[in-house]
């Protein structure tokens, strides 16, 4: 089964990513993972994003969906694959239906902005080990230690209220189109996120094997 999971930052989808994998024994594949894998396996295509990353810039989208051809030809992709951050625009959207990739089913797990701000805004992370921790869900034993390490837990910039309200408005002006895209060919299905991560993810699965 060939899958898409859209969704707000901060809406789950990686754990939702991982929940599918590990059911259907297909791979998770997200943009960010396929540019570093073809970075390090130094492809012509990965070179040439990274021309893009290092000078801070967008990776154009011809270079992220040639990258990503390449990837879905890779054997673990015959019984199907997830795509997590791909397609974020209807034109990504669109070049991969000219791409002839087959898509059975697409997930939107929706989640209200204000819930993703409190889940993102409290998240802490080790700076030492990376353990992650939230001070309302997953508190860390003593506030801004580390349980495992004893390092020190921080807030990611990415975390951080303001940041937070622009991802989330770049999120709806740019990927949520993709909503009515998918609607209107059948494929989407909708499953509301709830407080209980195992919770989302039993509506995840019954989403996909319906």
């Amino acid at each position: 089964m060939n899958l898409i999971l859209l969704g707000a930052p901060g809406a789950g989808k990686g754990t939702q990513a991982e929940v599918i994998c590990n059911a259907l024994h297909i791979p998770a594949i997200s943009t960010g993972n396929i540019l570093r894998e073809a970075i390090k396996n130094q492809t012509a295509l990965g070179m040439e994003a990274k021309t893009y990353m290092d000078g801070g810039k967008l990776v154009p989208d011809e270079i992220v969906i040639n990258i990503l051809k390449e990837r879905l030809q890779q054997d673990d992709c015959k019984n199907g694959f997830i795509l997590d951050g791909f397609p974020r625009t209807v034109p990504q959207a669109e070049a991969l239906d000219k791409m002839n990739v087959r898509i059975d089913r697409v997930v939107d797990i929706e989640v209200a902005d204000e819930k993703i701000a409190a889940r993102l805004s409290g998240r802490r992370v080790c700076e030492n080990c990376g353990a992650s921790y939230h001070t309302l869900y997953k508190p860390s034993k003593t506030e801004g230690v580390c349980d495992a390490c004893g390092g020190k837990t921080v807030q990611r910039k990415d975390d951080h209220p303001d940041t937070v309200k622009e991802r989330l408005r770049v999120y709806h002006e740019q990927t949520e189109p993709l909503i009515d895209y998918y609607t209107k060919t059948g494929k989407l299905v909708v499953v509301e996120g709830q407080e209980e991560v195992a919770d989302t993810s039993a509506l995840t699965l019954k989403a996909v094997e319906a």
